[in-house]
């Protein structure tokens, strides 16, 4: 029996060494008690500050981080978990949020890589230890409950993730393990994206601790550009309809938008006169922003027919992706964009360019004309909400 509960033991430590950011990693220390000034301050963890440091800076795209990063994985358990939690206690500090969804993502990435790989029964493990319970199916498959694959799928932006295109049996979402592994990725990404809570003072002992690694990390994360419209000058964002705008504070705030919401936004900016760098720029605060990546991908979105590009989507598209704000948005700042927007109620309303127009803004006739049927996408249907298959989303996927 004692053999049996050490193995247990043994195994235990090492799936929490694999995955630190499950709930009861901090068994991983046994006896000892670490402080949040001791992880900052004592010499004894600086090999876990070190790695920690590395981690922010690779998820800012920082090449010399690499070669740190590699020390994780033969890191001892203890030293993996703390160098985690130091870098979630060192980015609920950080100024702006996009440092820790950016990181968020890394690390979810990170993640996925190993979970890919393993057995279902390690898979089943970790979903269950996560919250989303699953179920091993024949056929090296899973099965996640259907609330849960729909919370976990809706930020994917492939089409394949789409629940249209899944086996549903009685309530349970069944999908392959490698599709298993990349929906369960989406869980280690929202975890890790909650900040920690951090009192005042100890917010203020960590910028003062870490202040080298906020400045290079604020230098090293794109951020939204106030660009002026070098083509014509006359973008006028005052007078986008309440769905463009808040796309684009999702994105300015460093929060994730779907897939549907990156080609709606270019789509509809490119439609209004912006430039290809405005555009661009639009989507630097993205968590997953990646310049080359998102260049290649706006440019097929708004070069389709030599230049006519995508016609953005209608008002009913946009609504049967959660993206109408018509009636409000409550987490706006300002008072305008939390109230209902009574032109957006008109019967005769249908197209977010036809909103712009009758505003005053310029749209840019281009074949379908605002408000017009869309053009047909490259899969056949009139839903122009999925641009080419290579060009999937305005960021790394």
């Amino acid at each position: 029996m004692a053999i049996r509960q050490s193995s247990a033991a043994r195994d235990e430590r090492r799936l929490l060494a694999s995955y630190p950011f499950l709930p009861g990693a901090e068994s991983l220390l046994g006896d000892e008690n670490v402080s949040v000034r001791a992880l900052l301050e004592e010499p004894s963890y600086e090999r876990a500050r070190s790695i920690g440091r590395a981690r922010v800076l690779a998820a800012a795209d920082d090449p010399r981080a690499l070669r740190d990063i590699a020390e994780l994985d033969a890191a001892e358990p203890e030293v993996r978990y703390l160098s985690l939690l130091f870098d979630r206690i060192v980015l609920a500090a950080a100024p702006s949020p996009a440092a820790l969804r950016r990181w968020a993502v890394a690390e979810a990435k990170r993640a996925h890589a190993r979970l890919s790989e393993v057995p279902v029964e390690e898979l089943v493990e970790v979903a269950d230890r996560l919250g989303f319970p699953l179920e091993a199916r024949p056929g090296d498959r899973v099965a996640f409950r259907l609330v849960d694959y729909l919370r976990l799928a809706v930020p994917i932006r492939e089409a394949d993730y789409r629940l249209a295109r899944q086996d549903v049996e009685h309530g349970w979402v069944v999908v392959g393990r490698v599709r298993g592994a990349r929906v369960l990725q989406e869980a280690v990404r929202v975890r890790l994206g909650i900040p920690v809570p951090l009192a005042d003072d100890v917010r203020s002992r960590v910028r003062d601790r870490e202040g080298e690694l906020l400045a290079d990390l604020a230098r090293r994360l794109p951020a939204p550009v106030a660009r002026a419209n070098a083509s014509s000058g006359t973008l006028r964002p005052e007078l986008f309809p309440p769905c463009i705008r808040k796309m684009r504070r999702t994105l300015e705030a460093g929060e994730n938008l779907s897939h549907a919401g990156r080609f709606a936004l270019a789509a509809f900016l490119h439609r209004a006169g912006a430039d290809f760098e405005t555009i661009v720029d639009a989507y630097r605060g993205a968590p997953d922003f990646d310049e080359s990546v998102t260049r290649y991908q706006v440019e097929h979105i708004t070069h389709r027919d030599g230049g006519i590009g995508y016609e953005p989507p209608e008002c009913d598209t946009l609504r049967s992706h959660g993206l109408c704000f018509r009636d409000g948005d409550p987490t706006a700042v300002d008072p305008r964009d939390r109230a209902s927007d009574p032109r957006c109620h008109e019967p005769w309303l249908r197209h977010p360019l036809q909103y712009y127009r009758t505003r005053g803004g310029t749209v840019a006739e281009r074949g379908g004309g605002d408000g017009g049927p869309a053009p047909t996408s490259p899969g056949g249907a009139r839903d122009t909400s999925a641009p080419p298959a290579r060009a999937r989303s305005t960021g790394r996927r």
